[in-house]
């Protein structure tokens, strides 16, 4: 035997020995490793962890909880060059390797060698599911050995498609993305199906290294993984010359869009999520892809926003200047260094609300140039600087600045924000006679401003059911979280009024009853103190007809009512027809001014009943709950109003109507003859009459608390607050059909305004965390009524007039307006008034006089 063969004689048994030798390691391994590799087939039940998001009722998105960001895709929504871009960059022989690719392994090492670096990975596709789905990232032999294993185990339980859609939802893409449909979003805000193919190459260059080949942290070296990745997708023939080089010349256009918010509605949003927590647990809630949609309406959200938050600057301005946030040394920065860095450079200030932060880089006579975050150079003239008189104690101000410096200096960091009062003030001081701006270098409304330190907050309801369509629970959620609009439990002042007046037309009184507007002393044994309740003006008017002392808001009426009426009787109707809780009602006179304590949302709730015509709704906020799988959980079934319904009802209950089979059955008392039994009227279901009352009570109906007739005549005297009241400051709106009472408290520590019409309902707060004053005359309708008007704009823009159906049971005569009573047919100052029948008052009688001419009316009146 040669020589020569007896090498390839023992080069082929050394080899077969290493073969057998493999083989026997690999089957060894494997029996090894076997029993720990965990069950294949639980991918095809993984639950991906997509966090919580709640919307509006239009689809708005509100907010986002939960750490991994995930937007979930089929197979079939991902476009195809985005699937080919992975396969490229990750996988090309994906579809033909059985979980790990040895000619792939071969490949990537030779291009990493000739590279110079790693440029190509070996780690298969379904190996990258195997390791993020089960095992760690552990550079170990051990980890390396049995996700191998695992990866033939996947493929063999597992189909092509089902691994890949599970890659594509899994893998982490940088910046809290966890998939490609979040990718997407986060890198381009916007869909994948929106992406260009420069784009999707781009994100397939992330799952490699997303740290390293993430285009926002590092640009340069994502561009050239992407021209590999496009590289391979021209060499594989998933794309044509002229498309890789339309590609290739693409610029990075990715930058961080993080969830962005559609509406500003945190203050709901954190009531929604912490409901779904206490519904669900906290794990489930931010990873099982629960999505919330709730009642409100985003165009109204943005309006009680922008409305709010105008009042409490507004309110702000009347108070003075309180000091720059901060300072800078002039030598320290310019122009060119804030542009580059400007956070750097000033710090990082919040931004609340629409503030936003400034450095005042140049002062003249005239103007102030100043240096805006993100926005550069603007002036400030003195129109948005006027009103920055320094704030002293007391709520007092200082003396009004005459040129820039009185306010700023250089160096100052500031808050700016765009006033359209101030654009406007400036276009009105323009030169007639050349037509020139006489602040040109401010025309766009740019003003001094600062974060209020007062608070305030709205809530809106749809009166027949409740539900809730605007909120805001402060300035600024990120600010202060505490939400004042369900938390905050404040004094409502004489907006507390329209309950007890209600309660008093239940309980005899007319709106023509007269009575006393005089000084009254008591001696409470629950004030523990001799009280001297007065008027805000001071004054006293003497016998005032009780429609008028509503309108007026005359404390010292309300308080001679409530004593008349009954402090117990009122309290059991407040409880019984507005649900307020009896047992947060003071027992004592001063129950008339609004002295206990609710939350606006708990007076918007108590509107409602007047508004919608006498029912009880609840408020909600969550109208539908969808879980995991797109299932829903929940949905709102809230009470609604249906007066139909109420009728409905009464005439089933009189007519004994009931369902028998295919037929409703009507026991009719028809005229008998004697000795007959009734005769039974046959009513077939497709009658259109029975079949809308059948459907008309598969809804919840909401209860009738307050009577019809009390309903009319409580919201009537409400709409005469608004045309000619505390509350006529809202007629700027143009409407007739709206009623609304304001509110003040002791020390003007609380401002209110609830108003409504039979569509809508909006209570107003404004006042400070810590019950400090808001400062003299400031009243409901100085600083609550505004925000209430502005946001009523908008909700009322666009609708016709709606107003109370006047129901059966009422009569309206004309009275004499001094008496309340009866006017004669010659009164020439008689009025027009309404009455609940059987309760007009008499007519009042004609006094002779001994020459003969009729006099004034000498009849003994009760003034209560």
């Amino acid at each position: 035997m040669s020589r020569k063969l007896r090498l390839l004689l023992y080069a082929a048994a050394g080899g077969l020995t290493l073969l057998v030798l493999g083989i026997v390691t690999v089957l060894g391994a494997y029996v090894y490793f076997a029993p720990g590799l965990p069950d294949a087939q639980a991918l095809k039940d993984v639950q991906l962890q997509v966090p919580l998001r709640i919307y509006t009722r239009d689809g708005r998105l509100i907010a986002e909880y939960g750490e991994q960001r995930r937007v979930p895709l089929t197979l079939e929504e991902v476009p195809d060059p985005l699937e080919h871009a992975i396969l490229a960059a990750e996988d090309d022989r994906f579809y033909q390797h059985p979980g790990i690719d040895v000619f792939g392994i071969a490949r990537a090492a030779v291009n990493n060698v000739l590279a110079g670096e790693i440029v190509g990975g070996a780690s298969t596709i379904t190996q990258q599911v195997a390791r993020n789905f089960f095992l760690s990232f552990d550079q170990t032999w051990t980890r390396k050995i049995r996700e191998a294993f695992l990866s033939i185990k996947i493929e063999q339980e597992l189909t092509k498609d089902e691994i890949l859609e599970l890659y594509l939802n899994k893998i982490y893409l940088g910046n809290r993305a966890y998939g490609f449909g979040a990718a997407s979003e986060i890198y381009y805000g916007k869909p994948l199906n929106q992406l260009n193919l420069a784009q999707m190459a781009m994100l397939a260059t992330i799952p490699k290294a997303p740290s390293k080949y993430n285009p926002i942290a590092d640009p340069e070296r994502a561009l050239i993984r992407r021209a590999y990745v496009l590289g391979r997708m021209l060499e594989l023939g998933y794309i044509d010359s002229a498309a890789y080089d339309e590609a290739m010349a693409a610029p990075v256009t990715a930058s961080y869009h993080g969830v962005v918010s559609e509406v500003d509605a945190y203050y709901v949003g954190e009531l929604v999520r912490a409901d779904l927590v206490a519904r669900v647990g906290e794990e489930a809630a931010y990873t099982d892809g629960y999505r919330v949609i709730t009642t409100l309406d985003s165009r109204l959200q943005k309006a009680a926003n922008q409305s709010i938050r105008d009042a409490l600057q507004e309110y702000d301005l009347r108070y003075g200047y309180r000091g720059p946030i901060g300072h800078l040394e002039p030598e320290s920065f310019d122009a060119e260094t804030l542009a580059e860095d400007f956070d750097a450079v000033v710090g990082d200030f919040r931004e609340p609300g629409n503030l936003q932060t400034a450095v005042v880089m140049e002062l003249t006579d005239t103007v102030a140039r100043v240096f805006v975050r993100e926005v550069g150079p603007i002036e400030i003239g003195m129109a948005g600087l006027e009103w920055a008189a320094p704030a002293q104690d007391l709520r007092q101000t200082g003396p009004a600045p005459e040129m820039p410096a009185d306010v700023l200096a250089v160096g100052d960091i500031i808050y700016v924000l765009r006033d359209p009062e101030v654009a406007a003030k400036i276009e009105s001081e323009a030169d007639d006679e050349t037509g020139v701006n006489a602040d040109i270098n401010n025309e766009a409304g740019w003003r001094l401003a600062q974060i209020p330190e007062v608070q305030g907050a709205l809530v809106s309801l749809d009166p027949e059911d409740g539900a809730v369509v605007a909120l805001v629970g402060g300035y600024d959620f990120f600010y202060s979280k505490y939400n004042r609009a369900v938390q905050a439990r404040r004094q409502p002042g004489s907006s507390f009024k329209p309950f007890i007046y209600s309660a008093a037309l239940a309980n005899g009184f007319t709106p023509a009853t007269i009575v006393n507007d005089a000084p009254v002393v008591f001696a409470d044994e629950e004030l523990e103190d001799v009280w001297r309740p007065q008027n805000d003006s001071g004054r006293f008017y003497g016998p005032t007809r009780f429609r008028e002392a509503l309108v007026n808001s005359r404390n010292l009426v309300s308080i001679r009512v409530l004593q008349t009426m009954g402090i117990g009787n009122a309290i059991d109707y407040l409880s019984s027809t507005y649900g307020f809780d009896r047992e947060r009602l003071p027992r004592n006179l001063s129950l008339a001014l609004g002295s206990g304590a609710y939350s606006p949302m708990e007076m918007a709730s108590a509107y409602t009943v007047i508004a919608n015509g006498g029912y009880r709704v609840q408020p909600y906020y969550i109208d539908e709950i969808i879980g995991p799988g797109g299932k829903t959980i929940f949905r709102a079934d809230p009470a609604i109003v249906c007066p139909e319904c109420e009728v409905v009802e009464t005439e089933l209950a009189a007519a004994d109507v009931a369902v028998d089979g295919e037929a409703i059955t009507e026991s009719s008392p028809l005229p008998e003859s004697p000795g007959e039994e009734p005769v039974a009227v046959a009513l077939p279901l497709n009658d259109a009459a029975f079949a809308g009352m059948i459907e008309r009570r598969e809804p919840r109906i909401a209860e009738r608390v307050q009577s019809a007739p009390v309903n009319y005549l409580i919201a009537d005297m409400m709409r005469d607050v608004i045309q000619r009241g505390t509350g006529r400051r809202a007629r700027v709106l143009g409407r007739e059909d709206i009623s609304g009472k304001t509110g003040t408290t002791n020390e003007y520590r609380d401002a209110w305004f609830s108003g409504f019409n039979p569509e809508i309902v909006t209570t107003v707060w404004i006042g400070f965390d810590d019950f400090s004053t808001l400062g003299s005359g400031e009243y409901g309708g100085r600083a609550a009524l505004p925000a209430w008007i502005n946001y009523m704009r908008v909700a009322l823009a666009g609708t016709p007039e709606v107003y109370h159906e006047r129901p059966p049971g009422l009569v309206t005569v004309r009275i004499d307006p001094e008496t309340g009573l009866l006017a004669g047919a010659g009164n020439p100052d008689a009025i027009f008034e309404t009455f609940v029948e059987g309760t007009v008052p008499p007519e009042q009688p004609a006094i002779v006089r001994e020459n003969g001419e009729d006099g004034e009316d000498d009849t003994e009146q009760s003034l209560f």
